[in-house]
């Protein structure tokens, strides 16, 4: 019985050691492979499309999620109604290993898109990521930045004939994975590839946990989440609802 008692003792103490030991090598692990997300906010961003993609990387180990603006300080999004608070300026951010560039309100989206120090910044931190991403039409901004000409790209349904005249091709589907580029669909498509993302940053058994610890299994009250699916009425009902942003 001693004995019992004794070995169980031992090997607890041994699996507090082992627990104390990867506790202590953590830091200096991730730290090696720590791994830098850009999430960019602008002035009319929509709120899902960057909280999205935030949500499912900011868990991942030795992965570290910054939002960055042209300005340190609260963004409002399309809405008007919220506002993120950005922790670096687009001067305080010259490299990271992942962008996120949501998408945005009709105003703010083209604002974003004629603004040359937005899309330069684009372009500079693009030559050195390992992945850049865009939700909704964010990839519209990718493409004023030059950077999806002739590729397969998704975006907002209602965008895919402007994203085309930038010289995009526009790809159906949740998300589309060309080279290092990602381009998320609509809003609520920027879970779908974030999660994906995730998988490609860590693994996929990570991955998977992350899609439990976000709890993302949806199964929508209404079968009209996608143009296809909705009738003339829902989509320029749709469209209305989101014009005034």
């Amino acid at each position: 019985m001693e004995r019992t008692t004794r070995r169980a003792l031992l090997g607890t103490a041994a699996a507090g050691a082992l627990a104390v030991g990867l506790t202590a090598a953590g830091p200096a692990r991730a730290a090696e492979k720590r791994i830098r997300v850009a999430v960019l906010l602008y002035d009319g961003f929509t709120a899902l499309d960057a909280v999205g993609p935030y949500e499912t990387l900011c868990r991942l180990p030795g992965v570290r999620v910054v939002t960055v603006a042209r300005r340190t300080g609260p963004v409002r999004t399309d809405t008007g109604q919220l506002a993120l608070a950005t922790e670096r300026s687009l001067a305080d951010v010259s490299r990271a290993d992942v962008l996120v560039v949501p998408g945005g309100g009709n105003r703010g989206i083209v604002a974003a898109m004629a603004d040359p120090v937005l899309l330069d910044w684009i372009r500079r931190l693009h030559r050195h990521t390992t992945w850049t991403t865009s939700v909704c039409t964010g990839s519209l901004l990718l493409a004023s930045a030059g950077l999806l000409k002739g590729l397969p790209a998704a975006t907002y349904w209602a965008s895919r004939p402007y994203l085309e005249k930038l010289g995009a091709v526009p790809a159906p589907g949740r998300f589309v994975e060309t080279g290092k580029i990602i381009t998320a669909a609509g809003v609520s498509a920027g879970l779908d590839m974030g999660i994906h993302l995730a998988a490609r940053l860590s693994d996929e058994a990570t991955a998977k946990a992350t899609q439990l610890a976000i709890e993302y299994d949806p199964h929508p009250p209404f079968d009209t989440g996608s143009p296809e699916k909705a009738d003339e009425a829902t989509r320029r009902l749709a469209l209305k609802l989101v014009e005034g942003h």
